[in-house]
């Protein structure tokens, strides 16, 4: 049996205790992006823009049919744009993007002045760099509490040709895999 604690099971869990104790999974870091409307543009009302934003809550769901999921914040002011237009992509960022990272997790700027990218067949911006991409089309939509869980259907995914170390977060900070086997 594992290790457990002394912690009252009829006490409630704080936000603080939540997030030290799930700060102990190490996860991957993406950025998850499409285009969305924006408010005025320069060439009009409902312009559309590359938007985006950083996802540590991503995660693959189902082999047949292919399908992932990503939690998204409901106070996400990308999201709902990228869902209206249907497509997103997930950027499975890099060991050395943690700027990207920093960056795509603000809310509000621009965030895509200066950075490399292109559009995948479906439209969805695809970040250079990164250690994989998985174009997606919104499937579902479900409430997650404070979050929303997304069912996205896979529609086209690769890894670039050179081996990329992945982004990691661990203990609220970048972390990196260990290089011994």
């Amino acid at each position: 049996m594992g290790e457990s604690t002394s912690a009252a099971v009829d006490n409630p869990v704080t936000s603080r205790q939540f997030r030290a104790v799930l700060g102990q999974f190490c996860t991957g870091v993406t950025v998850v992006t499409g285009m969305g409307a924006t408010g005025m543009g320069a060439i009009g009302i409902g312009a559309e823009a590359p938007m985006g934003f950083t996802c540590q809550a991503f995660s693959s769901l189902s082999l047949d049919p292919p399908r992932v999921v990503l939690c998204v914040s409901r106070d996400s002011v990308s999201w709902p744009s990228i869902s209206a237009g249907a497509f997103f992509c997930v950027n499975v960022l890099a060991e050395r993007q943690g700027a990207l990272s920093d960056r795509f997790a603000r809310s509000g700027g621009e965030k895509f002045r200066g950075v490399d990218w292109e559009l995948s067949p479906d439209g969805a911006p695809r970040l250079a760099g990164a250690c994989a991409w998985i174009d997606c089309r919104v499937h579902t939509e479900h409430d997650g509490g404070d979050h929303l869980v997304v069912i996205g259907e896979v529609r086209r995914l690769a890894v670039p040709a050179d081996d990329r170390a992945p982004l990691l977060y661990h203990r609220g900070r970048y972390a990196r895999l260990d290089a011994a086997p």
